[in-house]
């Protein structure tokens, strides 16, 4: 395994978004080469930089028409290669955004594969024999080409499915994993993650990772390719990290991912915690921890308390943080995100408590995502210091509030949401039991109740950690007695007869 994640801390980058150097109202490599030494000094030792490759930018990236290429607005390949080398020379792994399911339907690929002659691309994608009949529950393109069929789609209609086969096949169509396509389909996805590891990348965050094989409802077959690319990256890159997109961590690790996304979809409950009409982190009081506690502990025994499960604060395809909660409350859910198991992920902005953009029209393909995609904002020059451009030459409108939070604001508040969250990776770093791989065993967690409460642990330590974002103080009854504080916010915590009472707003971190 790749020892760097033990400690790592992530920061997600949207490159269109976050620093502009050309003046074109569009991100680029180097701007994030000039802002390496601002994610230094957060703290973060990691990067997830989403898509950049070669793409119509249908879906931000997210339909790549060509992976050996850097798409031109952000740069060429070797600019890429010098922010790999100079994240390096900081101590800062890169993570590239890998997205195998599906291309762009502009991909040279997907225009072979549309020929009626056969040839090498005839079976690269998912296609159904006759034009009228459609891949059931996937959606389809179809009707485009002089191929005789329908060709499923993964997600927006421009996005064809990629063909890794069928676990079980049962139309005429449905070709298995050994079939001549999906064979070819799946050792060009080791071309590709072969091509970039060379250049210097450190792994990657695989975009859908549990979706490749069709008809694989227990995931079998799709666990069966990822440990196939995983014999591969032993192989020839043993030092190579891989984090999925996939919600299963059972399932990831098995297929040989390093660590699993809890996702914000689906039954994680995740968006109990920030996102929902009573969030656990408003100080209102009225929210409840204990569903997402309880389907956390489903996924932690299944992943055998490795500890793998990556929390993010955010990403693109979510709501700003700061949408639902604020000020000090903000602050308590960093308390909790850095002191997770796993690598925590701080989505580009969530650090300075960047707002979600309301009434956005959408950017290639956001829709209601685009708010959360609003150019960063640096300090208080034009465009907040992203882009020299003309305002309305911007990728994504800015916030425009007078009172918009900048980084350089926030450096120069010793009390700033900045600062909180760089003493709290500090304090992460520096204590083996509250990073990646550390135990977690839950406290309280109680229904509708406050505070929250777990210890961290290793062979070395335990770490008791308490959070009430309620305005209310709350009490628990806890065996162990908090003594040293490592970390505090708000007032300290009070212990009496084997009653902990914690503050409203406050959290801490207590060596007992």
């Amino acid at each position: 395994m790749s020892k760097w994640l033990d400690n790592a801390i992530f920061y997600e980058i949207y490159p269109q978004s976050f620093c502009d150097t050309n003046a074109d109202g569009i991100g680029d490599f180097n701007g994030i080469i000039k802002k390496l030494g601002y994610i230094k000094e957060l703290g973060c030792n990691a990067i997830w930089l989403n898509p950049c490759f070669k793409s119509p930018f249908g879906d931000a990236g997210y339909d790549v028409s060509d992976y050996y290429t850097a798409a031109p607005r952000y740069g060429t390949n070797e600019d890429l290669k010098r922010l790999f080398c100079e994240a390096h020379k900081l101590g800062i792994h890169v993570l590239l955004d890998l997205v195998p399911g599906h291309t762009s339907s502009e991909h040279e690929w997907f225009k072979e594969s549309m020929k009626a002659t056969p040839n090498a691309y005839t079976d690269r994608y998912v296609w159904t024999d006759s034009i009228w009949e459609e891949p059931q529950g996937m959606g389809c393109i179809r009707g485009i080409s002089e191929r005789d069929g329908s060709c499923a789609v993964n997600f927006f209609s421009h996005q064809p499915a990629l063909n890794y086969g069928f676990y079980k096949p049962d139309r005429p169509w449905q070709q298995s994993m050994e079939d001549d396509g999906p064979k070819a389909t799946l050792e060009e996805l080791k071309n590709i993650m072969r091509f970039w590891l060379k250049m210097g990348c450190d792994g990657f965050r695989v975009d859908m990772a549990g979706s490749l094989v069709k008809n694989d409802d227990n995931g079998k077959g799709t666990i069966k390719l990822w440990q196939n690319i995983r014999e591969f990256l032993d192989r020839e890159f043993p030092d190579a990290a891989m984090v999925s997109e996939w919600g299963e961590p059972d399932k990831s690790l098995q297929g040989g991912f390093h660590m699993d996304f809890l996702l914000h979809f689906g039954p994680s409950h995740y968006n109990d915690l920030f996102r929902c009409e009573e969030p656990f982190f408003s100080g209102r009081g009225e929210g409840d921890i204990s569903e997402f506690v309880k389907k956390y502990m489903e996924n932690y025994e299944k992943s055998e308390q490795k500890g793998l499960i990556c929390i993010p604060s955010g990403n693109h395809d979510m709501d700003r943080l700061a949408r639902s909660i604020h000020g000090d409350e903000l602050k308590i859910a960093f308390a909790f995100l850095l002191s997770m198991p796993g690598a925590p992920f701080i989505y580009y902005g969530d650090e300075i408590g960047m707002r979600y953009i309301e009434n956005h029209v959408s950017v290639e393909g956001g829709y209601n995502r685009t708010g959360s995609r609003s150019p960063m904002q640096w300090d208080s020059s034009v465009n907040a210091g992203f882009s020299a451009a003309p305002k309305d030459m911007l990728y994504i409108r800015q916030d425009e509030a007078p009172d918009r939070p900048t980084a350089e604001a926030q450096i120069n508040d010793r009390d700033s949401l900045l600062n909180e969250i760089k003493k709290l990776i500090t304090i992460r770093q520096s204590v083996p039991s509250l990073q990646s791989n550390g135990k977690i065993t839950f406290l309280y967690a109680e229904k509708n109740a406050y505070p929250f409460a777990y210890l961290r642990s290793n062979e070395a330590e335990k770490i008791l950690v308490i959070l009430n974002p309620s305005h209310n103080e709350a009490s628990f009854s806890c065996q162990y007695i908090p003594k040293e504080a490592i970390y505090t916010f708000g007032k300290a915590v009070s212990y009496e007869n084997g009653i902990i009472t914690m503050p409203g707003g406050s959290a801490g971190f207590y060596r007992i």
